[in-house]
């Protein structure tokens, strides 16, 4: 498993183990089985052919914690997902829903398009408080109208 061959379920569980090592500190085959819903033989399975590939350190009754060749993958699929879920929330997309999406989209977004839009999100993030271009597309959004602007 390359860069170019890691697999958007492989993606996914580098992802989870990635977030649940930085909230608990350690993972185990239940909590990975737990969060996908699948059974732990077939967690079991894809954390020994991760540790063949180096990309976690796994022990059977044990945990499994992400190598340093995994965490970097890992840490850039999260920052991707958190990246478009944020960007789906400012366009006004129910959170569930910008999850979700981030979830799917985040496998398969362009390295450049994925730049432009952690900039966008940095941009609107650290803007004035309350600009008005967002209010105007606020209101675009509930009436599907141009807000009318006062002209001088």
């Amino acid at each position: 498993m390359n860069k170019k061959t890691v697999t958007q379920s492989a993606e996914d569980y580098l992802e989870i183990i990635y977030r649940l090592e930085k909230k608990k500190g350690f993972v185990r085959t239940s909590d990975i089985s737990s969060f996908f819903d699948h059974k732990p033989s077939s967690v079991t399975g894809m954390l020994q052919k991760f540790d063949e590939q180096g990309y976690v350190n796994y022990e059977k009754y044990g945990g499994v914690t992400l190598t340093r060749k995994g965490k970097r993958i890992a840490k850039k699929i999260s920052e991707r997902h958190e990246t478009l879920s944020i960007f789906l929330k400012i366009l006004g997309v129910d959170e569930g829903i910008a999850e979700e999406d981030a979830c799917r989209i985040e496998h398969s977004v362009h390295k450049e398009t994925m730049e432009r839009l952690r900039k966008f999100v940095s941009f609107v993030q650290n803007a004035p408080k309350d600009p008005k271009w967002l209010h105007h597309f606020e209101y675009f959004i509930k009436t599907g109208k141009h807000p009318k602007i006062n002209e001088k």
